[in-house]
């Protein structure tokens, strides 16, 4: 019995969807600058005119590469809160997706990238400021919050630091949670 044909554009699909894939790797690896169509057309067994059809550009290539949708916060409690963004650290310790690690690989580097993280962050401080119970300042509170979450993630996935590999999750967890929780405001 024969294997069903695909169509042209499941082929094309899933061709895109290879070529996003290497793009993901090569970018996390090495960034933005380093990263040649070249050789993500190489990692993606196609031609680089085809990678340049389907994306138009390196910088577009990378902008969908790098995609991610902001998690939002539904809860006004402050304990709830910290346990959800706890949580969300030991899920970055343990690996965030290519795409990500682009994107910080890269963002000191390329200014698009900047951009691209800095609304990212900007959505996920807004998130997290409109869920703090406490009103004095939450978006300063909920910046603070969040940039001290990327410090550590940033420590643990780029830097390999080695206080910060070794230790387990909830180990780093358990030791944040009483600067995250003063942050956080009062529980309620």
């Amino acid at each position: 019995m024969s294997t069903p044909r695909q169509s042209r554009a499941d082929r094309r699909r899933a061709t895109e969807a290879r070529i996003l894939d290497s793009a993901r790797e090569l970018f996390a690896e090495k960034g933005f600058e380093r990263t040649t169509i070249r050789a993500v057309a190489a990692a993606a067994g196609v031609d680089p005119a085809l990678v340049m059809q389907y994306f138009g550009s390196k910088r577009k290539l990378f902008g969908q590469a790098v995609q991610a949708l902001p998690t939002p916060l539904p809860t006004t409690d402050a304990d709830e809160l910290v346990d959800q963004l706890l949580a969300s650290l030991g899920l970055k310790l343990g690996g965030l997706p290519e795409g990500t690690l682009a994107m910080m690989r890269s963002m000191l580097t390329d200014q698009a990238a900047a951009d691209h993280v800095r609304a990212a962050l900007g959505r996920q401080i807004d998130s997290v400021g409109a869920a703090l119970p406490d009103p004095d300042h939450p978006e300063l509170r909920a910046a603070l919050v969040v940039t001290a979450l990327l410090g550590v993630t940033i420590g643990h996935q780029l830097l390999g630091l080695a206080a910060l590999r070794e230790a387990p999750a909830d180990h780093i967890a358990a030791l944040l949670r009483p600067a995250i929780k003063a942050l956080a405001g009062p529980s309620g």
